[in-house]
């Protein structure tokens, strides 16, 4: 399969970096969302994210600048799926607003078309027959391409081999290294290790144990890491991490969960979200933990 248009939809901080990674890799891209006002925003910091990747070295100057003519941000369903080949979806982490956006552009993409989910915690078999197409359908999972070109392939029972083969292929072509699961599994591998790691966070925080910026010293103090888990989840976007904890939480039905969503809710519903909106857990674009008298006397 000839793989020429490719539509990521959503327009959040996830599907802005599919989308300039696919660009800037060479193929059309468009960026579709049902909401005017997250494109237009969205216009502006595509921009910006293409300066910084091209300044962190992960595209080019040249690939930055010409991804952003293969892009175009729409809100009309139709001219966003009617030619493409490869869909990668990042909408809301919630099974049925997935399973309702996949069948609205089943009925509108060609026949040959791959769908993909970027989904974080869920599993393909959860939406794979509302997609309908099933055999054309897997997890297709990013990280921060700010930080890494690791990517999950994640197939459910009825992905056919034929698919998983146009998925590998169009992961070497937008120069990302797959981890390819051989069984569904909640979080993927990464993911699977990350919701416990900021789940235990959020507990400490949440049960008052130690404020936010001592849990993150202690991990940063400790594994040398570069941010500790609060600073991770405001890369990742609070109202992402909000949705999937939220989302277990009802499953889980356990204080412990609950208390975790309450938790974040309470940043989501300021509107702090992270890095996107320029609050979180800290304020940016110079967080305290990036600055050299947030780890004084640790050594």
């Amino acid at each position: 399969m000839d793989i020429k248009n490719v539509t990521v939809l959503g327009a959040g901080t996830m599907g802005l970096q599919i989308g300039i990674q696919c660009a800037a890799s060479g193929f059309d891209v468009a960026i579709y969302d049902p909401y005017e006002s997250a494109l237009e925003a969205a216009a502006i910091r595509m921009e910006k994210l293409a300066g910084r990747l091209a300044c962190a070295n992960r595209i080019s100057q040249e690939q930055a600048k010409a991804a952003l003519t293969r892009m175009r941000f729409t809100a009309d369903a139709d001219d966003a799926g009617r030619d493409a080949d490869f869909i990668n979806e990042s909408v809301p982490e919630d099974p049925k607003i997935k399973a309702r956006v996949f069948a609205r552009f089943n009925e509108i993409c060609p026949a040959h078309t791959v769908f993909t989910t970027n989904t974080s915690t869920l599993i393909p078999s959860m939406i794979a027959e509302a997609t309908g197409r099933p055999d054309r359908f897997a997890a297709f999972h990013f990280h921060d391409c700010m930080v890494t070109n690791v990517v999950d392939i994640m197939p459910h029972p009825g992905t056919s081999e034929k698919t998983l083969g146009i998925i590998r292929r169009f992961c070497r072509a937008i120069d990302q290294f797959p981890i390819e699961l051989k069984k569904e599994q909640h979080g993927y591998v990464f993911n699977t290790m990350l919701t416990e790691f900021m789940g235990a966070a959020l507990s400490l925080a949440s049960k008052g144990v130690a404020e936010v910026p001592d849990i993150d010293r202690a991990w940063m103090g400790i594994m040398r890491t570069f941010a500790g888990p609060f600073g991770i989840m405001d890369s990742i976007g609070l109202e992402t991490v909000y949705k999937v904890t939220d989302y277990w939480a009802e499953k889980k039905d356990d204080d412990k969960s609950r208390r975790n969503a309450a938790f974040i809710k309470a940043y989501v519903d300021r509107g702090e979200l992270g890095i996107k909106t320029g609050k979180g857990f800290y304020s940016y674009p110079d967080p305290e933990f990036t600055q050299p008298e947030f780890m004084n006397g640790i050594k």
